[in-house]
């Protein structure tokens, strides 16, 4: 259980819950449960974002018993029935965050999906076609939800999450091609201003398990295909530890 002091954060994405997977996440939800007090899902929660992938996955999170916060990933908008899967999801007990923000055991939590575009100078720019510009307009709208969930915040102890990655460093390992893909360094520039303990992350599957942003926030990739190769003599999730005598600077 959580202490005054000390709250245990689990987090993993990228479970890719299909109609077939019952039985198959019972016992490694289970086991999240022995070890943490609340459980991050960093999105790709389901394989096609499908109704019945939503259900098999309420089915297998039952042997979480904790506070359970989740957003999307891609693979969760692919069937165009997100909201439905949103909803069979939040019936089931998971917190869905998408722009916004909640607290749990005295922890801020501010999440959204996230998207593409590319890190640094390599940023895609709005310029040219019109196809363009709604793609990088999809970034910035993604980088405003994380920025106003996290000035929601007024805990001093906070986490960020996503499932696109908001630095480079976290999705190397990964073809360089596809990097732009992967996330935006747009997503970055909210944790400059509103600082958090940790952001976690999933979507490269094939990156790198840590990086920080440029202010030296410790930011996780927790895509669990990566966790399973990277640490295969442990369970694939990704447990913190925040001591509530940090401050968060303000």
């Amino acid at each position: 259980m959580s202490s005054p002091e000390k709250v245990r954060v689990a987090a993993v994405g990228d479970l890719h819950c299909t109609k077939t997977s019952g039985g198959t996440l019972r016992s490694f939800f289970s086991e999240i449960s022995d070890a943490a007090d609340v459980l991050l899902l960093c999105g790709d929660l389901t394989d096609y974002g499908l109704p019945e992938e939503a259900h098999v996955l309420v089915e297998e999170l039952s042997g979480a018993k904790m506070p359970i916060i989740a957003v999307l990933g891609n693979h969760d908008v692919e069937s165009g029935q997100q909201d439905e899967v949103q909803r069979i999801l939040t019936s089931g007990g998971v917190k869905i965050l998408d722009g916004d923000a909640c607290e749990v055991h005295g922890i801020g939590i501010a999440g959204t999906k996230g998207f593409a575009g590319g890190y640094g100078r390599g940023a895609l720019g709005p310029w040219g076609e019109s196809v363009i510009k709604a793609f990088v307009n999809e970034a910035i709208q993604e980088a405003l939800k994380l920025e106003t969930a996290l000035a929601k915040l007024r805990t001093p102890y906070r986490i960020a999450m996503l499932h696109y990655s908001p630095i480079e460093a976290t999705v190397r390992g990964e073809p360089v091609e596809i990097f732009p893909f992967l996330g935006t360094s747009r997503l970055e520039d909210p944790l400059i201003h509103y600082p958090v303990q940790a952001v976690f992350h999933g979507h490269a599957h094939r990156g790198t398990p840590e990086g920080a942003t440029v202010n030296g926030i410790p930011v996780y990739n927790v895509a669990r295909p990566l966790l399973q190769r990277t640490y295969p003599d442990r369970p694939p999730f990704r447990l913190i530890e925040i001591e509530k005598e940090e401050r968060v600077a303000v």
